[in-house]
């Protein structure tokens, strides 16, 4: 059983033991988080939503935080000696899912 689900403006699919990353959220390191809005649950009889399914939630644990890679950005215009660099990391939480609840 798989499960997509909505957090942050980003949707992810997970199964059971899997770890996602995702945008930062506030919780900390080993913190039980819950995901209620939940999009899609497929399995041997799929379930949709419209737009999220009730009574549904996917539930982890906070494995760790962080900042991921750099991302350079470079502007440049020829002949103009216009130059401007630019870096970003973005910061990044990892979910160990544990369990994939269904509505009743």
């Amino acid at each position: 059983m798989y499960a997509i689900f909505e957090s942050g403006g980003f949707q992810f699919k997970a199964k059971e033991g899997d770890r996602v990353r995702m945008p930062k959220l506030q919780a900390g390191p080993e913190e039980r988080v819950t995901f209620d809005k939940v999009l899609f649950i497929g399995g041997k009889k799929p379930l949709v939503g419209s737009p999220y399914l009730e009574n549904a939630k996917v539930e982890g644990e906070v494995i760790a935080s962080g900042k991921s890679e750099k991302v350079t950005v470079f502007k440049f215009k020829r002949r103009v000696k216009y130059r401007r660099k630019k870096g970003h990391r973005q910061e990044f939480v990892e979910v160990q899912i544990e369990k994939i609840v269904p509505p009743r």
